[in-house]
């Protein structure tokens, strides 16, 4: 029984056929969305960050603005 499902998934793993042409949407769709994941979390960065740098550099600023 075990060696039977063994078998028929070897079988099924072997004959896959390669990459078809329609998989390239797949494709464009999750870097799509990797790029909308990265942008998110760079904008919850500065967000996040951005308010601790204002109170960082205004040291500095008000040297500068002297």
């Amino acid at each position: 029984m075990f060696l039977s499902h063994l078998a028929a998934l070897l079988v099924a793993a072997l004959t896959t056929p390669e990459r078809d042409e329609d998989e390239r949407g797949a494709t464009a769709v999750e870097y799509g969305l990797m790029v909308a994941l990265i942008a998110i979390v760079i904008i919850g960065a500065v967000s996040l960050f951005g308010r601790n740098a204002t109170s960082l550099f205004s040291v500095p600023a008000s040297i500068f603005n002297r």
